[in-house]
C-alpha cells in the first residue's frame, strides 16, 4: 500500500513541477512585460525568479526522494533537475542580473538563452517523467 501511495504522490509532484514551470515560463514574464512598465516588470521578475528556482528545486527534490527506492530513473532525473536549478539560481541568475545592470546586452542575451534552454530542458524532463510514471 505504501508503494502505491508513493507512486501516485511522486506522479502528482512531478506533474505539479511540470505545470508550474510551464505556466511560469510561458505566461508570467510575458504577462508582466505586457502590463507593467519595463523597469517595474524587470524588478518584479528579478524578485520572482529566485522563488521559481526554489519551487523547481523543492518539487524535483521531493519527487526524487519519493521515488528513490522504487524508481531509479525518476530519482536520477529529478536529482539532475534539482542540481541544475540550484546552479541556475546561484550562478546563472546573478550573471544575468549583472549583465543587465552593466547594460551588456550581448552577454544578457547569451546567458538568458542558456537560462531559457535549461528551463525548457527541465520542462521536457518532467513531462517525460510524468509519462514514465503514468505507465
Amino acid at each position: 500500500m505504501l508503494e502505491v501511495y508513493l507512486h501516485w504522490t511522486t506522479l502528482l509532484t512531478v506533474a505539479l513541477l511540470f505545470g508550474g514551470m510551464l505556466l511560469f515560463s510561458s505566461s508570467f514574464a510575458a504577462f508582466l512585460l505586457r502590463h507593467l512598465q519595463p523597469e517595474e516588470a524587470r524588478m518584479l521578475i528579478r524578485k520572482a525568479f529566485p522563488l521559481f528556482y526554489l519551487f523547481v528545486m523543492g518539487s524535483s527534490g521531493l519527487a526524487g526522494l519519493l521515488s528513490v527506492k522504487s524508481d531509479a530513473l525518476t530519482a536520477t532525473w529529478m536529482a539532475v533537475v534539482m542540481v541544475s536549478a540550484a546552479a541556475a539560481r546561484q550562478i546563472l541568475m546573478p550573471l544575468i542580473n549583472r549583465a543587465t545592470d552593466h547594460g551588456d546586452k550581448v552577454r544578457f542575451r547569451r546567458l538568458h538563452g542558456v537560462s531559457m534552454l535549461l528551463t525548457l530542458a527541465h520542462i521536457v524532463i518532467s513531462a517525460g517523467i510524468v509519462l514514465h510514471i503514468a505507465q
